[in-house]
């Protein structure tokens, strides 16, 4: 958790209260600062951008079901710089209203990835429910506030802020569930040691762009930590690369890798260095 924040920071985040995004925004700054909860990945942008907000919060990745694809078309466009980030264990809970037995469910509400995330155990305790997709996970905790006979799969946090009781725990079906949280600022990070850096890549249509990207890494011994693909907007069958790897760009071997990338890329893209989290 980081610690030079007080309650005079904002940070927006995807809500509403209640969600895994929360979560993040907790375990990374604590609990001194406020909060903003926005509607969409992309008001959570524009809030920052705005300097509505000083930093915001969203979702890039998930452990089980990949890459969150609103981010990443997000981050083609915006100036903002990635300043940090955060991984949150996902452990889904399925809640109640008190007294509500599991028997008494007809109706499982979540959003559309915790429901896949929990398919397996959904099947083997609560075949014949019907299943409802949501916006969020903390917009089904609500639904089942107002329902005796539908249950939420949410988080302890969304149990504690709707009143709602805990009638399973650890429902995902991969027990080492995780997502990975980006940190949103307007300004750059420094060099901390332990950094890790996101660029953007845009490379010309023709055989053979994959490698000449990765050579250089490979070259220089620099460790990829993930690689997407997205269409790059720009023109159509054109796509860009999202790259994570190990180092700062203030690292004397990254501009080295940044000097080998230009001569075999179009464009490139820094979205930020910042500490890798722990």
């Amino acid at each position: 958790m980081t610690t030079n924040f007080d309650k005079n920071t904002l940070v927006a985040f995807l809500g509403p209260r209640g969600t895994f995004s929360e979560i993040a925004v907790r375990q990374h700054f604590g609990d001194v600062i406020e909060i903003s909860a926005c509607k969409t990945i992309d008001e959570v942008f524009a809030s920052v951008e705005s300097q509505r907000c000083h930093y915001g919060v969203v979702p890039v990745e998930n452990s089980t079901e990949g890459a969150v694809n609103n981010t990443q078309d997000c981050l083609i466009d915006s100036q903002l710089h990635i300043t940090g980030e955060q991984v949150v264990v996902i452990d889904h809970c399925l809640l109640a209203q008190p007294g509500v037995e599991l028997s008494e469910m007809q109706t499982i509400a979540s959003h559309q990835q915790s429901l896949a995330q929990c398919r397996k155990w959904l099947s083997a305790n609560l075949p014949a429910v019907k299943l409802v997709e949501c916006t969020s996970n903390a917009e089904a905790a609500r639904i089942a506030q107002a329902d005796k006979h539908t249950a939420a799969i949410a988080g302890a946090l969304a149990a504690d802020i709707y009143g709602l009781n805990i009638l399973a725990r650890k429902i995902q079906d991969q027990p080492h569930n995780s997502t990975r949280f980006l940190i949103l600022g307007n300004t750059a990070t420094s060099r901390t040691g332990n950094d890790k850096t996101s660029i953007l890549i845009y490379t010309e249509n023709r055989p053979g762009a994959l490698f000449r990207i990765l050579e250089p890494f490979e070259n220089l011994g620099v460790s990829l930590t993930r690689i997407e693909t997205r269409p790059s907007k720009k023109e159509a069958w054109a796509y860009v690369f999202f790259i994570d790897f190990e180092g700062h760009v203030e690292d004397k071997i990254v501009k080295e890798l940044f000097s080998r990338l230009q001569a075999c890329t179009a464009e490139i893209k820094v979205l930020g260095s910042y500490p890798r989290a722990k």
